[in-house]
């Protein structure tokens, strides 16, 4: 495809603008702020730019085009009617710093209205006392909550100076307790890909800050022993973090704070239905147990006695500021609309579909790919291609295989626990037509390990772009070409 630039033409014009109606004098722009050559931007009309960025788009690979089953990012279909919602002019246009109540703050009633109620309903479907909504990413999330626990032990006194983690964690989890100044202890998972509470019991002291526990695990595995984990870890006066970006998993059915966790966030990017990918944008909404409440970032939005809202900076315990404003407002929006529109009964659908999806996935592929922990999973199952290195093949030439098929690839290589793993997400939002196409792609690519490796290694071959080297090409990015 040819770049725009290399479909200049001399003198072509995609839109002519009438003369400057202003007269010069009022309009001259200061001597070192003009040009000392004109712009150098492409001649071409309108067609031209039409058809470029059209093209341009179909390259993409997106979620509303193909399936998408990449392990551990929720990458399902977001509902058309939450993307109007969040255009709505009333919130599109609103700007952060209009005023919360006199002289105009009517406008902003509505946008703070969305704000209280979306934490209250996350609070009642998490468990939990108290939300913010403010951190903008799934690992600002975790910061969040690393922060919070870290600003509880230090207004006890405590001298706490480690995180337990499980090998199954999300890789976000070690990172994010090293960042709040914690020593970092893994914790092995058992022979069922659950924390081993062994080895739990041996780690337990009462330098111990807490356990950051990813429910379910990347194994697609709920832990079976959670409750006993969160009664242990309490009694060294530890707290409790679930990671809840799993939790399309049990959504509606679960709730954290039943279980014993003190503080979890959420990926609204990912459980509620908002767009996730390239970057963003996200939200990682955190939640407390009562006694963790005052240490929350600044500002809250709360609810006056005469029915108004506003924003509170009183809280002398707070961790401070997390993101500017009010967090990733438009993200938000979406949430509140997907939660409205699914409400308490929906919400257990989104769970059973996705349970039934994963182990639907599992169970057809494990005649061709062993099962490392072939027992229910929840929202993602994990498979190898162990049987396929046997003949060359590895996971790697599976996904490759799978884009030639019209399928994005499952994550790979992770958990790292699994040698040669595939770690699959249906969603809830795939048919049974999807999924069953999807399986016979991956049976089609296990009969050519064994038969036609050589294709494999080959693989995309029909994409606009074939197999790369992907470490120079993120080294090295040339992005003209």
């Amino acid at each position: 495809m040819k770049l725009i630039y290399e479909q200049s033409r001399p003198g072509r014009r995609g839109v002519r603008v009438p003369e400057c109606s202003v007269p010069r004098a009022k309009a001259r722009i200061p001597a070192r702020l003009r040009r000392k050559e004109p712009a150098a931007l492409p001649e071409v009309s309108e067609l031209d730019v039409i058809r470029h960025y059209t093209n341009l788009s179909r390259l993409n690979f997106s979620v509303d085009t193909n399936y998408y089953p990449l392990g551990s990012c929720t990458m399902k279909y977001n509902p058309k009617v939450c993307e109007k919602v969040a255009r709505l002019d009333g919130f599109a246009k609103l700007h952060p710093l209009l005023p919360q109540l006199r002289n105009g703050g009517m406008l902003t009633q509505g946008a703070l209205k969305v704000l209280y109620e979306l934490e209250r309903m996350l609070a009642e479907v998490t468990g939990m006392a108290e939300m913010t909504l403010q951190p903008m990413a799934g690992a600002n999330g975790e910061l969040t909550g690393a922060m919070i626990i870290a600003a509880y032990h230090a207004a006890r006194g405590n001298d706490k100076k480690r995180f337990l983690i499980p090998d199954s964690a999300h890789g976000t989890n070690p990172a994010t307790a090293a960042i709040a100044g914690y020593g970092v202890t893994p914790i092995p998972s058992d022979g069922e890909g659950c924390m081993d509470l062994k080895a739990l019991e041996k780690e337990l002291s009462d330098d111990v800050a807490g356990v950051m526990l990813t429910a379910p695990n990347t194994l697609g595995l709920f832990e079976k022993h959670v409750q006993t984990i969160c009664r242990l870890v309490h009694e060294v006066d530890g707290l409790m973090y679930c990671d809840g970006a799993n939790m399309n998993a049990f959504v509606g059915r679960v709730r954290p704070g039943d279980l014993g966790f003190d503080v979890v966030h959420l990926n609204l990017h990912k459980t509620f239905a908002t767009p996730h990918g390239g970057g963003g944008p996200g939200a990682g909404a955190v939640g407390v147990v009562e006694k963790l409440r005052p240490f929350l970032p600044i500002s809250r939005v709360i609810k006056r006695d005469d029915g108004t809202y506003a924003l509170d900076y009183e809280a002398p315990q707070s961790i401070g500021y997390i993101a500017p404003f009010y967090g990733n407002f438009g993200v938000l929006l979406r949430a509140y609309a997907y939660l409205r529109m699914l409400g308490a009964e929906g919400l257990r659908e989104v769970s059973t579909h996705a349970v039934l999806n994963a182990n639907y996935v599992r169970v057809k592929l494990r005649e061709k790919y062993e099962t490392p922990y072939d027992r229910m999973c929840m929202h993602e199952c994990v498979i190898s291609a162990r049987r396929q290195e046997r003949h060359g093949v590895r996971a790697l030439d599976i996904a490759k295989a799978l884009l030639d098929r019209g399928f994005h690839a499952p994550t790979v290589y992770f958990p790292l626990i699994v040698h040669e793993a595939l770690m699959i997400e249906p969603t809830e939002t795939e048919s049974k037509e999807t999924l069953d196409a999807f399986i016979a792609a991956m049976e089609e690519i296990a009969e050519l390990a064994e038969t036609e490796p050589a294709r494999l290694h080959a693989a995309p071959v029909t994409t606009p772009v074939g197999r790369l080297d992907e470490a120079a090409a993120a080294r090295e990015m040339i992005l003209t070409a």
